[in-house]
């Protein structure tokens, strides 16, 4: 049985010949490349070595956030790959940097965003630090403000752009507490408050209107991190706070988005968008040996990064042309079945006296835990069940979350943090998963003799 993807390599030969055939005016040659005839070996050694890996295209798969690229992605990447343009300037990537811009439009357009300033990144660290750093040259010297269940970077590149930085407490369902926003907001030395519209711990997502709230009374930028949760704008399912939180977007200073998470691209692919185009004059800089091609703005320009990808910009711009981004498409729909999937399944868990979940799904993760005497007994059948569901090929994930957390549990708190099991239900596949995932879950906890939360 196959489960690697392959019908696509027709059409990215067919459409290979078509790209040869647009330089069928230039005079033949001979590659220079070395070694062919051995490549052929080399790539089956590199096949080899690529099947010591955990299954991240099954279903069972539902640990990290690893999504499969779409196979229309893939091709052309691959595809781009041929000619290898460089999206720093026009004259290295004249084609892919037209198809950066209207890939990007669609972005911003999801957002409801027309007038904006943006490009592709190589990932989302890449995109906030670019966000901070504008917040930065506009508020300098003042402080950046995330949720202790923002992504980790955060502080990190505050301390690269040496901006102070502190981290805000959350509430029991993950997401930042506003109350201590507002006290702190009060001091008045807050350049910029990272709203994270689904962290990648627990897919929590802040309270973007409050945080918009305080924005109006305070006067610090708002830099939304959508760079997991972002595409679930488009969802039809989401529940009526979260769907708040969403419609607020557009509000937001600056945005982050990654398509090689739920956009169905390769990695390395992030995006940062900028409400207000007038940030790019912070961007400026003089190379006059890369920007002489043409008068039209050359992605270099307005970008941190010097060379990047135009191979990304290719695959991207492809699967939103055969995927759009709008409510009620297809693609949509995708992240519509992720979200029901990550609800079944914690509900499935819910009705089971042996676990307990301390907050539902607010996008496509789900976290719970075994029922224990102590956080420290929980913790440790979480680590048991891990490993023994990897023995039944699924493969789930591990986080450390506050035992308060668990409050209702009835945990003895003999240690600060539960560590609990995790799940992405990234693939639209996982809707028809739910049954299998929560029977090899169900065995994996069946400990024998040992007092396993099932017995």
């Amino acid at each position: 049985m196959k489960h690697l993807e392959s019908t696509s390599l027709q059409a990215l030969t067919d459409a290979l010949r078509h790209l040869d055939a647009g330089f069928a005016d230039l005079p033949d040659f001979e590659t220079s490349a070395l070694a062919l005839e051995a490549m052929p070996a080399v790539l089956l050694e590199a096949a080899e070595r690529l099947r010591d890996n955990y299954p991240y295209f099954h279903p069972l798969y539902a640990g990290q956030m690893l999504k499969p690229p779409h196979p229309v992605a893939r091709a052309a990447y691959a595809l781009a790959m041929w000619i290898n343009p460089n999206n720093h300037a026009l004259d290295g990537g004249r084609a892919s940097s037209a198809m950066e811009k209207e890939a990007v439009a669609q972005l911003a357009a999801m957002f409801g965003w027309h007038e904006f300033l943006g490009h592709l990144t190589g990932g989302g660290t890449m995109a906030n630090l670019e966000a901070l750093w504008v917040a930065g040259r506009l508020n300098p010297g003042k402080t950046v403000l995330a949720s202790a269940g923002a992504h980790y970077t955060h502080e990190r590149i505050s301390g690269v752009l040496h901006l102070p930085f502190e981290s805000l407490p959350t509430n029991s369902d993950g997401s930042v507490d506003c109350a201590a926003l507002e006290h702190r907001a009060s001091q008045g030395d807050i350049g910029c408050v990272v709203a994270t519209l689904g962290t990648t711990g627990t897919g929590s997502v802040d309270a973007l209107p409050e945080i918009l709230r305080l924005r109006d009374r305070f006067g610090f930028r708002v830099h939304a991190d959508a760079a997991y949760g972002g595409y679930f704008t488009l969802a039809e399912n989401l529940s009526a706070a979260t769907r708040a939180a969403f419609d607020c977007v557009p509000q937001a200073d600056s945005i982050v988005i990654d398509p090689h998470k739920h956009g169905l691209q390769p990695y390395g692919c992030g995006c940062v968008l900028f409400r207000d185009p007038a940030v790019g004059a912070l961007y400026k800089h003089n190379s006059p040996y890369t920007y002489f091609s043409s008068k039209d703005l050359h992605l270099g320009e307005i970008s941190l990064e010097c060379s990047r990808p135009g191979a990304s910009a290719v695959a991207l711009w492809a699967t939103q042309r055969l995927l759009p981004l709008v409510p009620g498409g297809e693609f949509a729909a995708g992240l519509s079945a992720s979200r029901a999937a990550a609800i079944t399944l914690a509900q499935r868990l819910s009705e089971n006296a042996g676990w307990f979940v301390p907050f539902a799904p607010e996008l496509d993760i789900v976290v719970w835990a075994a029922r224990a005497e102590s956080a420290s007994a929980a913790s440790a059948l979480s680590q048991q069940i891990f490993e023994r569901a990897a023995s039944h090929n699924l493969h789930l994930a591990l986080i450390q979350l506050p035992a308060r957390y668990f409050s209702h549990a009835g945990y003895r708190e003999d240690q600060e943090n539960v560590l609990c099991l995790r799940s992405v239900l990234m693939k639209p596949e996982h809707a028809n998963w739910i049954d299998e995932i929560v029977d090899r879950v169900g065995q994996a906890a069946a400990f024998p003799k040992s007092g396993g939360p099932l017995d």
